[in-house]
């Protein structure tokens, strides 16, 4: 019996032990990357089989008020809001108000070559239409309060890139197209859509359609680094970037949000895996992209991923389906990136995994 407690305890130091290095090996490997700890920082999760192994903040949430990040936060999330633009287009589908397939001209009638350009290529960064946010007239578009229609106006005549399907090109316009057919197909407006039957459904109670006004309790706050030092975030108009860019989360709503779809609360596994497929190109290269995901690998396992960009903040999450492994970072200058951070993390937590 002694011998059994003993090999026990044993067994427990050295899970305990390991985790412990882990997580020693995390936090000086994200502290390399953010160095100041007065200064903007970021917040980290990674989370095994739904709950989390390890979770902190690093710098200011708040530099003119001294106040510290901490693991609740709340961080614009930027182009991780594709990833839930592309869940409601299949919720759609599911529902019959849409398929994948559709042409744009059948919800809007107007689009040049609409005819050719399906929801499908949008989702995929497949449709060869003009980015908004390389054009040079958006500096006089980028505070005003724009409708759906307005922003597709604002792109729909600018020359194609190339045919659609003929390449994968990220594209933020095709994502404001998907907003906007959201809102066609449903008659409901994109975040309400995204409230009701994701927000709500996963109980992603810290989470929002991104708003400079509304008082957001804690709230990060985003900033530049110049020469002369920190200055706070250029103030767009979230109408702009609306579906391909425009939410709000905290670590912990993100890990409610992995979860909700690990658990097929928001769609059936056949309409889920569309998300999560490698589609091709017209000449039958396959990409690596599903429906607002990357679809990539760490040493040739397969990984779901994606990052964001926005003034003042940079986001990233990478999710092993194998392992049921989530690692997810969020920064508040766009001067610190995690994207590579999240991604060594995630390595060295698979590498972990395989060495025990």
């Amino acid at each position: 019996m002694q011998r059994l407690f003993l090999l026990c305890f044993i067994v427990l130091f050295s899970v305990r032990s390991n985790a412990q290095e882990l997580n020693r090996k995390i936090d000086s490997l994200i502290r390399s990357e953010f160095k100041e700890t007065n200064g903007p920082g970021g917040v980290f999760l990674i989370a095994k089989k739904g709950k989390p192994i390890y979770e902190k903040a690093f710098g200011m949430g708040n530099l003119e008020l001294d106040s510290k990040l901490n693991t609740g936060s709340v961080f614009q999330i930027g182009s991780m809001t594709k990833q839930f633009t592309a869940i409601v287009i299949l919720m759609l589908e599911e529902q019959g108000k849409l398929k994948v397939d559709d042409p744009v001209s059948k919800y809007i009638p107007s689009y040049p070559n609409g005819d050719k350009i399906t929801i499908h290529h949008l989702l995929t960064h497949t449709s060869g239409i003009r980015d908004f946010t390389k054009m040079k007239t958006l500096q006089d578009i980028a505070q005003k309060e724009m409708t759906p229609q307005q922003m597709v106006d604002f792109f729909k005549n600018e020359p194609a890139d190339f045919a659609p399907g003929e390449k994968f090109e990220y594209n933020n316009s095709g994502y404001v197209i998907l907003g906007y057919i959201i809102e066609l197909a449903s008659g409901e407006k994109y975040e309400d859509l995204i409230k009701k039957n994701i927000f709500d459904k996963a109980g992603m109670a810290n989470s929002y359609y991104a708003s400079d006004r509304k008082i957001i309790k804690n709230r990060a706050f985003g900033y530049h680094k110049k020469s002369s030092g920190y200055v706070n975030k250029t103030i767009i108009s979230f109408s702009v970037p609306f579906s391909s860019g425009s939410l709000m989360s905290t670590l912990d709503d993100m890990l409610k949000w992995q979860n909700a779809l690990n658990q097929n609360l928001l769609l059936s596994p056949k309409e889920k895996a569309k998300a999560f497929t490698k589609y091709k190109l017209n000449n039958g290269q396959e990409i690596e992209y599903g429906y607002g995901w990357h679809l990539k690998n760490i040493n040739g396992t397969p990984t779901r991923e994606h990052g964001g960009s926005i003034f003042g903040f940079k986001s990233m999450a990478v999710y092993i389906p194998s392992e049921d492994i989530y690692v997810l970072g969020f920064s508040n200058c766009d001067c610190n990136s995690p994207t590579q951070l999240v991604k060594d993390m995630s390595k060295m937590v698979l590498e972990d995994l395989k060495t025990k």
